[in-house]
């Protein structure tokens, strides 16, 4: 079946002649749970509910980026709440409940066979294993040492080398790199036990594109995996169409089901092989465990995914964006358009709103700031264009009313700004040299790390060395305060971003390092003669 050119119902809502037929029946019982805080009683349970986390002193927040893990994802369906509830009242056989979840899983996605993970990326970890080691107990229980297996390889195209593919060299496997249809064609051979994309738009417009990648892979009998975490859930899938083996999906993101879940669809075999590679098995994915809560949760919101009204919701997301937009238009200077989405994933609108920085006396990441770290507290992204500052807000996690909180905020803050960070002052120390670091992290100390800066005016360049790598530095100088970062990027399959501030005083360096996912740490440095 043609996937390119397909309507967006029909990406969206797959199989509308089977959706009207799927009921959640016995799955989520017959009580109604949509309307669950309709009741008195059901609005003081939610409103209890929602004072939990302040009562341990954790600010919750309204979340206008989108299905970030660090912002805990998306908000479960109340369909998902009340399986999971439903689930934890009785026991079950986990292997049984897998067997029965995998087939309606298939059914749903029109695919041979699912497995529910917890998460996406403990399902790219199982899938990798079963591409690995197949179902067989006598080697499942040897990964991650590959010593003496024959499929030791994982082919990953350079431009899907991303964070995520820890998962596929956990098992054991290492990572070959290939550019083109010739290094692919080189690289395939008896020890390549699968090959890895990351599913994106430049994928698909590249020389490597995915039905490219599964026609050559599959000429020398090897898999394909692709990792959609962040897509919508296509049916008949698109990637599985392309001719992909087995595709993954985060369980929190757009499905809306539990956060600490994923799916894995695809060649029946191979799913069912990877449903040995996880708990309740033992091995090296032992940890990845999955309860009977969240494998009735995860399948409700598959349920759910093919009844939801998605055209509907995509109406609901773009009113949304409209109420700000009209709101923040009331500011002299500011601009702002409604974006639509390219490719599948994460696939919502989204509003940017632009102003000049100098006529308004703020920048947009000065707001982002504020509002988050504000009351109430409202994460959003920072923006830019054509010289232009501003911000952009995503939708598809808002609540409703959020819009409103949102836009007053936003205009609160464009009309009366808050002060613009001090403008940097004229170097008053030199930090050219070589610097030895002590670091001491949120848990932990290192002494391995080294600055090598050369300094320009206010110009900072040079290098960090660390244990794992050396990467180049930038940075600035204002007054005695010197700022340096450095940058391991996702094209190398890991991510690491260290941002040294503090002050020079002679031969020494002092303060405060942020480690962007890795919290925030402290530094000493002392000039090397």
């Amino acid at each position: 079946m043609q996937t390119e050119g397909i309507s967006r119902r029909a990406i969206l809502g797959g199989g509308a002649a089977t959706a009207g037929a799927l009921t959640l029946g016995p799955l989520l019982g017959n009580t109604a749970v949509a309307a669950d805080n309709a009741t008195p009683a059901g609005a003081a349970a939610a409103q209890a509910a929602k004072t939990d986390y302040a009562a341990i002193g954790v600010r919750p927040l309204i979340n206008g980026r989108g299905t970030f893990t660090v912002l805990s994802g998306s908000l479960m369906l109340p369909e998902v709440r009340n399986a999971i509830d439903k689930a934890a009242r009785e026991y079950v056989q986990l292997d049984e409940l897998a067997d029965a979840i995998g087939k309606r899983l298939g059914e749903l996605t029109q695919s041979e066979f699912g497995l529910v993970s917890s998460g996406c990326s403990a399902a790219l970890g199982h899938a990798a294993a079963a591409c690995v080691a197949g179902g067989n107990p006598d080697l499942h229980v040897q990964l991650p040492d590959l010593t003496g297996f024959r499929k030791t390889e994982a082919i990953i195209p350079r431009h899907s080398r991303n964070v995520y593919e820890a998962a596929i060299s956990a098992t054991g496997l290492k990572v070959v790199e290939v550019d083109t249809r010739e290094e692919l064609k080189a690289a395939l051979g008896p020890q390549t036990a699968l090959v890895y994309i990351m599913a994106m738009p430049r994928v698909d417009a590249s020389e490597l594109d995915t039905r490219t990648i599964c026609d050559i892979a599959h000429a020398a009998n090897v898999p394909v995996l692709v990792d959609a975490a962040a897509e919508i859930l296509t049916i008949p899938n698109v990637h599985l169409e392309r001719g992909a083996d087995l595709v993954a999906y985060s369980g929190g993101k757009a499905l809306r089901g539990p956060q600490s879940a994923g799916i894995l669809l695809g060649r029946e075999d191979l799913v069912r092989a990877a449903w040995v590679h996880s708990a309740p098995h033992h091995g090296w994915a032992r940890g990845f465990k999955v309860g009977k809560e969240e494998a009735m949760g995860m399948l409700a919101a598959v349920e759910m995914w093919v009844q939801r009204d998605h055209e509907a919701e995509y109406a609901t997301w773009t009113s949304w964006l409209k109420t700000i937009s009209r709101r923040v238009s009331v500011v002299d200077g500011v601009s702002s358009e409604i974006l639509q989405p390219e490719g599948l994933s994460n696939r919502t609108p989204s509003l940017r709103i632009l102003w000049n920085a100098a006529k308004l006396g703020v920048a947009g990441q000065t707001i982002v700031d504020t509002l988050y770290n504000g009351a109430p507290r409202i994460a959003i992204n920072a923006a830019s264009s054509g010289g232009q500052t501003g911000l952009s807000i995503t939708p598809y996690m808002l609540e409703p009313s959020n819009e409103k909180t949102i836009a007053d905020e936003v205009v609160k803050l464009l009309k009366n700004p808050p002060a613009a960070p001090e403008p940097p002052k004229p170097p008053t120390v030199d930090a050219t040299g070589t610097w030895a670091l002590k670091i001491t992290y949120a848990a932990g100390t290192s002494t391995a790390h080294e600055l090598k800066l050369s300094q320009d005016g206010a110009r900072i360049t040079g290098t960090h060395s660390g244990e794992f790598v050396s990467r180049p530095a930038t940075g600035s100088v204002s007054g005695a305060t010197v700022s340096v970062r450095s940058r391991y990027g996702e094209e190398h399959g890991d991510s690491l971003d260290y941002t040294f501030t503090g002050t020079v005083d002679g031969d020494g360096f002092s303060g405060d390092l942020s480690l962007g996912e890795y919290l925030g740490a402290s530094f000493t440095a002392t000039r090397q003669s």
